[in-house]
């Protein structure tokens, strides 16, 4: 007796054919493995795509008619910039956010910052579990290089954390920022969005602002800058530090070399920050020397906690000492933590770089911290990171000077804000060439991705040695 035949399988619920979209049955699945195939192929090349494919779909949505005040059509350059600088979380503008965009303009910023400061890879990760529902070990790398889980078991936890944190942090600012805006006439409507907006700005480090000057009618108000100066330097820790601060902040003997690190340093950052911009701007005119005592005080501890990546500012950068301008490159250079709404090099990169040339002084061995020893491969990391950032503002600098003829100490200024996706200003973003604002653009998305993101993404496979050649020790210095 012959058996009956079997059903052959349907095509559309095993696999589709080349180059035609997958049925209904089939997406899911095909979908997660082309992100699995990407992941596993080049993690930070997905990264990468996924946020230049983010940029796009806010800049589509900025050249919309009806997301400017005037209802038509913004320039790309404009839409474009201002897409970058919001996904970048940067907060340098072309056009006054208040004034030139709508409602619907406003709100697409706000959409495009608080996506952003989730953190590129992050949002790569996050793609990779909307699509599978669950996270593999190519997505768990990927997210565990961005935001330095030491397990892989964590990475599902402490992408929850970013999210919730984050959004509980933005909320508890907004609710402290409300009833002042009520207190300045606006509705309940409008104070609820004004508050939302720069709690939202504020964590993310974005520096964006929804009145005309920005915050510098509230110099010297605590009811607002303390809050805004507070989510700016909480944003700029990096959430691998929120995490343990989150679990364990009752028992710092417990707390990680990065957490203990990061902290520290950027104690000390702020406060020789807060003592050199108040001692370099005390008697300016221009900026704080306008101000009673008591709110010099209070706005020069504002103005040191921005140039970590914040943006916003109460006085006009553009008048302040070229002396203060300096202090100011260096820190926005710096920047915040890692993992964090912040840009720069990182605090934790200055911070092993500073124990390394510490070390060598002393003729130690070893590089320590903590009673803990940091790995040659950390400080070859942070060498690499620090001439990355050294060339890409050099570059930068020489091509913005070629293009606008603008004087040295302002260009640099705004190379490094763009780099160190801070945006400040003195004042010559807006008039710049659309040349000129292209390559800020390109700055801005550099600077948020990463230097070694951007290495990694761009070099084809790992070199791999069999053997090692014999050692010899250049002189140095």
């Amino acid at each position: 007796m012959t058996e009956p035949p079997t059903s052959a399988p349907s095509s559309a619920s095993t696999s589709a054919p080349p180059g035609i979209p997958p049925g209904p049955a089939l997406r899911g699945p095909w979908l997660r493995a082309v992100v699995d195939e990407a992941a596993r192929r080049s993690p930070a090349r997905l990264a990468l795509g996924v946020f230049a494919a983010v940029i796009v779909v806010f800049v589509a949505l900025l050249s919309l008619p009806f997301a400017t005040a005037g209802g038509q059509r913004a320039p790309f350059v404009d839409a474009l910039f201002t897409g970058v600088s919001a996904v970048c979380v940067t907060g340098l503008v072309t056009v006054d956010t208040a004034t030139y965009w709508s409602g619907f303009g406003q709100a697409v910023i706000l959409a495009a910052i608080k996506i952003g400061g989730l953190g590129i890879l992050t949002i790569a990760s996050l793609l990779g579990l909307a699509v599978s529902r669950r996270l593999g070990l190519a997505q768990r790398l990927v997210a565990q290089s961005e935001v330095k889980a030491s397990r892989l078991g964590e990475v599902g936890s402490l992408l929850r954390i970013v999210v919730v944190t984050s959004t509980a942090i933005e909320t508890a600012v907004a609710a402290v920022l409300f009833p002042r805006f009520l207190l300045e006439g606006d509705g309940v409507g409008e104070a609820l969005w004004h508050s939302v907006f720069y709690a939202l700005s504020s964590f993310n480090n974005a520096g964006f602002a929804v009145h005309e000057g920005g915050l510098s009618r509230w110099a010297g108000d605590p009811w607002i800058t303390l809050p805004v100066a507070v989510a700016v330097f909480a944003g700029s820790l990096g959430f691998p530090v929120v995490l343990v601060l989150a679990r364990a902040w009752r028992r710092p003997s417990t707390w990680p070399v990065h957490t203990k690190l990061t902290l520290t340093t950027t104690t000390v950052i702020l406060g020789l920050s807060i003592l050199l911009i108040g001692a370099f701007e005390w008697t300016n005119p221009a900026t704080l020397g306008a101000l009673e005592p008591g709110s010099r005080v209070l706005t020069a501890v504002f103005e040191a906690a921005m140039p970590r990546s914040g943006g916003f500012s109460t006085v006009d950068v553009s008048q302040m000492n070229e002396t203060t301008w300096l202090v100011l490159d260096v820190l926005m250079f710096i920047g915040g933590g890692s993992a964090s709404t912040a840009g720069g090099i990182k605090v934790g990169t200055l911070a092993v770089l500073t124990l390394a040339a510490v070390a060598e002084a002393r003729g130690d061995r070893d590089i320590e911290a903590y009673g803990r020893r940091i790995p040659a491969t950390s400080v070859r990391l942070a060498v690499t990171v620090l001439l990355a950032g050294l060339t890409i503002v050099l570059v930068a600098t020489l091509a913005l000077l070629a293009i606008t003829g603008e004087r040295l100490d302002k260009v640099l200024f705004e190379v490094i804000s763009a780099f160190a996706t801070c945006g400040l200003s003195t004042g010559i973003t807006p008039g710049l060439p659309d040349s000129g604002k292209y390559l800020l653009s390109a700055l801005m998305y550099v600077g948020r991705t990463g230097t070694v993101t951007l290495a990694a993404a761009l070099a084809l496979r790992e070199r791999g040695r069999a053997f090692r050649l014999p050692e010899e020790r250049p002189i140095v210095g």
